[in-house]
Order: C-alpha cells, then sequence, then structure tokens
C-alpha cells in the first residue's frame, strides 16, 4: 500500500509545546485549555454623592425689623433666632447624612442578596444545560485523558496501522488536536499501532497525543525512505524519529521500521518479479545501511529497540531479512483475487509458508507479523476496477473478515496491524480504485456500521 510522496522537501513542523497561544506552525492546544490571559475586571461608574456639594444658604433669612438699629451699632448683637436656626439646620444637615448613608447601606445589602439569589439560579440552570447537552457527564475539555468511550469500540485488535491524515508532504496538514482524537479512539481497539513514516512531525505528534491522553499505547516507528533520493527523504525522517526520541522518551516505542514496500518498489521499477534477484540485491545495498544507520543512531542514544523493515508478504529480499530484528508482512488476500469466505483462512495461510517459514529458515530468525490486511470498504470511479476479486469491496465483506480473522489469529499468537484506522481520501483522489477505503472510521472519524467481536489479544 503506498502512504505518501517522498520527493518534497522537508517541511519541518515545530514539536509539541503545550502553550495554548502556540502559532499555526505548531500543534494546536486551544480546544484543552482555558484562555489565561481573558480579564475579567472591570471598572465601575458612580454617580455622585447627593452630599458632596451641600452647602447652607442663610443670606435670606428674615429679620425682625425692629432690630434693623442694632445692626450699626458699635458692638455686634447677638441674634437668638439665628443661633437656633442655625443649630437647627446642622442638626437636620446631620440626620439627612446618617438617613443618607444608611439607606445606601441597606440597598447596597439588598443588591448584594439578589445578585446571589441569582447567580445561584445561573448555576443551578447552567448544571442543568450542561447534564443535557452533548458533553458527555464527567468529561473534562481541558484533560484530554479524561474522554467519554465509545460502547462499540472493543479492544480486541493485536494492532492497528495508522497514519495521521494531514502527513503528506509538502501540505502537513496534520495537528496535535487531531492525532489527540486518534489515539483516544485508537486506544479503544487495541494497544499497539505502526507508523510508515516519519514527515510532517508525526512521530512527535503520536507520542505526544499518547502521553497527553495517558492510554495504554506504543508505537512501531518508521521511516520511508525512498531508492532514488541520494538519501534524502531517509536522513529528513531520521532526524525526526530522534527529535521524537529525545523529547518524548522511548517508553511507548515497540521499534522502528525501516521501509516500506522499498524492494517491491525497486524490482517492480526494474521490470523484474524475484527480491532475491539483481534488482532485489541491488535494492539491499541501498536499504541495508539504512537500517545499519538506524541502530547507531539509537544505540548511541543509549536505547536499546529493535529495528526492522516491512514489505510485501512475497517481495523479501534474504539479506534484508538477515539485517533485522524483525520482518512485516502486508498480507492482502483483496488483492490476491481471494473471495471474502475464503479471505481469512488465505491469509493465516499465506503469511505462516510465504513469511514466517522463510524468516526461520535464516540464521537470524527475524520476528515476523502481518503489517497490513483487512478489507476495502468501497472504491472510486478513477481507476475503478470491477474485477478486482470475486466479493465486493463492501462494509458487510469487512465485518465477515473482521469476525473470522481477528479472533482466530489471537487465539494462534499471530501479530498483526490490521489495515486501518481511518480512511484516507488523499489516496482516493491519487490512486483511485479502493485505495482509500479500507479504514474502520471514515475520513471524518464515524465509526462504520461494524461489531467488534470480543476477544482477548
Amino acid at each position: 500500500m503506498r502512504h505518501g510522496d517522498e520527493d518534497y522537501l522537508m517541511r519541518q513542523v515545530g514539536p509539541y509545546n503545550d502553550n495554548p497561544g502556540m502559532t499555526s506552525s505548531n500543534p494546536d492546544l486551544n480546544r484543552y485549555f482555558d484562555d489565561p490571559t481573558r480579564n475579567n475586571s472591570q471598572t465601575g461608574n458612580h454617580a455622585p454623592s447627593p452630599f458632596s456639594n451641600s452647602n447652607s444658604n442663610l443670606n435670606n433669612m428674615p429679620s425682625d425689623p425692629a432690630d434693623y438699629q442694632n445692626l450699626e451699632g458699635s458692638a455686634p448683637q447677638t441674634n437668638s433666632w439665628l443661633e437656633r436656626s442655625q443649630t437647627s439646620s446642622g442638626k437636620r444637615s446631620k440626620w439627612i447624612v446618617i438617613g443618607s448613608f444608611l439607606t445606601l447601606a441597606v440597598l447596597v445589602a439588598v443588591g448584594v442578596t439578589v445578585g446571589v439569589i441569582l447567580g445561584k439560579k445561573n448555576s443551578s440552570s447552567s448544571s442543568s444545560s450542561s447534564s443535557t447537552s452533548g458533553a458527555p457527564p464527567g468529561t473534562n475539555p481541558n484533560d484530554p485523558s479524561n474522554f467519554q468511550k465509545n460502547p462499540a469500540l472493543v479492544q480486541s485488535f493485536y494492532g492497528l496501522a495508522y497514519t495521521p491524515l494531514g502527513s503528506q508532504l509538502p501540505d502537513c496538514g496534520n495537528s496535535l488536536t487531531e492525532v489527540i482524537e486518534d489515539i483516544q479512539l485508537i486506544s479503544q481497539l487495541t494497544t499497539r499501532i505502526r507508523l510508515y513514516g516519519a514527515d510532517c512531525n508525526q512521530s512527535s505528534l503520536v507520542l505526544a497525543a499518547i502521553q497527553e491522553t495517558k492510554v495504554n499505547v506504543s508505537v512501531f516507528l518508521g521511516n520511508y525512505p525512498v531508492a532514488t533520493d541520494n538519501g534524502t527523504a531517509y536522513e529528513r525522517q531520521k532526524g525526526e524519529i530522534q527529535t521524537a526520541l529525545q523529547t518524548y522518551g522511548a517508553g511507548n516505542v515497540l521499534g522502528v521500521t525501516v521501509g516500506n514496500e522499498f524492494i517491491l518498489d525497486y524490482i517492480t521499477q526494474a521490470g523484474q518479479t524475484d527480491p532475491n534477484g539483481s534488482a532485489g540485491n541491488e535494492a539491499a545495498a541501498i536499504l541495508i545501511p539504512w537500517i545499519n544507520d538506524t541502530r547507531s543512531m539509537l544505540s548511541e542514544m543509549g536505547l536499546n529497540l529493535p529495528v526492522g523493515t516491512a514489505d510485501a508478504g512475497s517481495y523479501f529480499n534474504n539479506q534484508v531479512l538477515e539485517a533485522v530484528d524483525y520482518g512485516m508482512a502486508n498480507v492482502h488476500p483483496w488483492f490476491a483475487n481471494v473471495s471474502i469466505d475464503d479471505a481469512a483462512a488465505w491469509t493465516a495461510e499465506y503469511f505462516q509458508t510465504t513469511d514466517v517459514d522463510l524468516a526461520n529458515s535464516l540464521t537470524n530468525k527475524p520476528k515476523m507479523s502481518i503489517a497490513e490486511t483487512g478489507w476495502p470498504t468501497n472504491t472510486s470511479t478513477f481507476n475503478y476496477a470491477p474485477n478486482d476479486g470475486p466479493s465486493v469491496a463492501s462494509v458487510g465483506n469487512l465485518q465477515i473478515f473482521i469476525d473470522t480473522f481477528v479472533c482466530q489469529a489471537n487465539a494462534n499468537g499471530t501479530e498483526y496491524f490490521f489495515f486501518e484506522f481511518s480512511d484516507e481520501p488523499w489516496k482516493a483522489v491519487e490512486y483511485g480504485g479502493v485505495e482509500g477505503y479500507w479504514g474502520l472510521f471514515d475520513s471524518n472519524k464515524n465509526f462504520k456500521n461494524l461489531t467488534i467481536p470480543t476477544c482477548s489479544t
């Protein structure tokens, strides 16, 4: 299966940083964090006090006409009425001030009481609204590890093949928010995933999402090199993997896979079919140094992780298998024109006789697993091939394959990565046919009309 065009120059996506203010070039965490910068303070405007400009104006107070002559006397005369009036006015002003303050205090107390009552009502209304909204009870949107489980999902798959949508150069449209949502769903189906490449920061995004969600998921990181670019794609992705391991550690890393259908692509372009022929050995001479270089990189980092490769089931080169710790084989009954009724049994037998037996014949006996297997659910009109096989691409036939393969493989101890987590629309556009429709989920993360059997892995 194809998983990206590696001929573009790298677009570096910065490592994960849990800063809600990060720019669009970094992963977006705004969904999980409240805005700490919001200013809730408000400045109130108060009306002027009615007492601030109070004056006692006594200029027009009446006087007894009989006393007018006293106003021109040599000595000042005391007006007893005026004294009483001034005293009385002062007392009235004093009581007015006291009364006004008391009234104001009562109004404030009433306002506070009303505010508390309304606040309680609003809180109760908000709680009631939350309990009836789409947010599941007990879910904390600021904590990715607290998420609602889907009762239709069962952790029955040994592993899943996974590529975050938007992980193809030069666009790199993936994000931590989207990968976190993927990992939340994946963790309900399996404890293992495999990646194909490392472009667009996907190694760091996946490891960051696993840590943020705190789920039990481990990953085989991947380096998807190209034979014709003098190692440019390999070196670019090596750097991405190294950065991811330095940033997030290897606690959730199962190994590093170098190459995906590398031998198949090389010998097909050369017009050959034998993986151990001249073209296959030429491809091995290119791939093996990258495998060894990856092992050296991990050793220099103090990490003892297995290094492997993935290829089509019948296209393993013996020299390559002798250089790795594990091999992953793509085994697809659909492309072998096998009917859905025979698909599960054919997959198990083919993997055993073609891949496991080959590995056991080598001196290093690399551990083998199925890198891809599954059944498509649809096909596009572009490159539509109505004679792909005796059974159609449909959700119903995917259900049959799940029912006849998953629990049986678990019981037999077969290690496999079911293909795949979700549909990939870009493949339908670029390659057509069934390429874009292998997911358990559609590209909008809607679970297809499937029933997952219950069985341990």
